[in-house]
């Protein structure tokens, strides 16, 4: 459980989040403005700042909140699991949970592949998350510390590729299954 003090900096985080994917749908990443942003989320420019650096950063809030939901289902997997099957494991049961086709995220994903400052600021995210996919990955293996981080590496791209895949497979096409695709095909490099 968290405190009052920080769910409120998560509803306002979420709500900066929101504004940031819903005016970037409407008017096209390139018009949208940070106050405009923290207008429509009716926060100040200085509330904006306290909690993201750009509005690229707000944009992809929900994909630091994704991969943080896959390194906390990792952690909750069996000690004795070997590390490509716990990724792979926490990765589809974190799917399953969050369901069906977002509209909202699947515009945002869209919006990812086409502009440059977006895809740059997921690699920049995905980053800081690889090295905690790192840390998980080290626990489950002794040694090879490089082999861990190649392995965390593979795997965010694995599930990238996956989701852009997904896209563009008919809409009925579960986003489960072309990850369970690639992160076989890809585990194979991981016995």
């Amino acid at each position: 459980m968290t405190g009052l003090r920080e769910r409120k900096k998560l509803a306002t985080r979420q709500a900066l989040h929101e504004a940031a994917v819903a005016l970037s749908i409407e008017h096209g990443l390139d018009k949208v403005t940070v106050e405009a942003i923290a207008d429509a989320a009716e926060v100040s420019r200085r509330t904006f700042s306290n909690y993201f650096a750009s509005k690229e950063e707000a944009l992809l809030f929900g994909d630091r909140m994704r991969v943080g939901q896959l390194v906390d289902a990792v952690r909750e997997r069996p000690a004795g699991e070997p590390p490509w099957a716990a990724l792979t494991g926490a990765a589809l049961d974190v799917q399953r949970r969050l369901g069906a086709r977002d509209p909202g995220w699947v515009n945002q994903v869209r919006l990812v592949r086409r502009h440059p400052s977006l895809a740059a600021q997921q690699v920049s995210t995905y980053a800081s998350m690889e090295d905690e996919l790192t840390a998980e990955v080290s626990a489950r293996s002794l040694g090879a510390p490089v082999r861990a981080r190649l392995m965390a590496g593979a795997f965010l791209v694995a599930m990238r590729v996956a989701v852009h895949e997904w896209l563009d497979r008919p809409a009925d096409t579960a986003l489960v299954d072309v990850m369970r695709e690639c992160l076989e095909d890809m585990g194979e490099q991981f016995p």
